[in-house]
């Protein structure tokens, strides 16, 4: 699902601050910097951020890191794996991306009313866990009728639906995690 032409992460929501850099770094303190780890808004993309000298985050704060004057953050260190993740990090994932779902749920009811097949045997929306055959010619039906307006018209118009933010939510947590042959939401 593209939202723009441009791959890059505008704005992301830090999931952990270390203020003396990793515990695993064996430099004297005074050459430690400090990290954030971070999730991007759009892309979710798992970022590594270097803030501003003696800016200090907080867990679930949004940071700007796109073109032109940043405020918090010096530079982005590079993209990180879910295995770099700390602790404090991975359990705010989750978190996170489902603050995330649910403030651009507009964005997610879009995949449900737009998705495309991506062969002559798969369809986009088989891809959300949980979400079969009968579900999707559903949703394919009754988006025909009229577009979703929101989550909660998409389980009142699809019999026994899961939980549609749910399952957005899953499947995010699955690509970000590496193990998605087709990536819908991260890139």
């Amino acid at each position: 699902m593209e939202r723009d032409n441009k791959s890059k992460e505008d704005y992301a929501i830090v999931l952990d601050f270390l203020p003396n850099g990793y515990p695993s770094d064996t430099r004297p303190n005074h050459m430690k910097t400090p990290v954030a780890q971070a999730i991007g808004i759009t892309h979710f993309v798992l970022l590594e951020l270097v803030p501003k000298k003696d800016v200090f985050l907080q867990p679930n704060e949004k940071v700007y890191l796109g073109e032109g004057k940043r405020d918090k953050i010096h530079h982005i260190a590079g993209k990180i794996s879910m295995g770099k993740l700390t602790s404090a990090a991975s359990s705010e994932l989750n978190y996170v991306i489902k603050d995330i779902v649910e403030s651009e749920e507009s964005r997610f009811v879009d995949f449900f009313n737009k998705s495309q097949p991506l062969s002559t045997r798969m369809h986009q929306l088989e891809l959300l866990p949980g979400l079969g055959k009968k579900h999707m010619w559903e949703i394919l039906d009754e988006r025909k009728v009229e577009p979703f307006k929101n989550f909660s018209d998409i389980k009142k118009r699809v019999k026994l639906m899961p939980d549609p933010a749910k399952l957005i939510i899953k499947r995010i947590m699955s690509e970000i995690s590496g193990t998605e042959k087709h990536n819908l939401f991260v890139k």
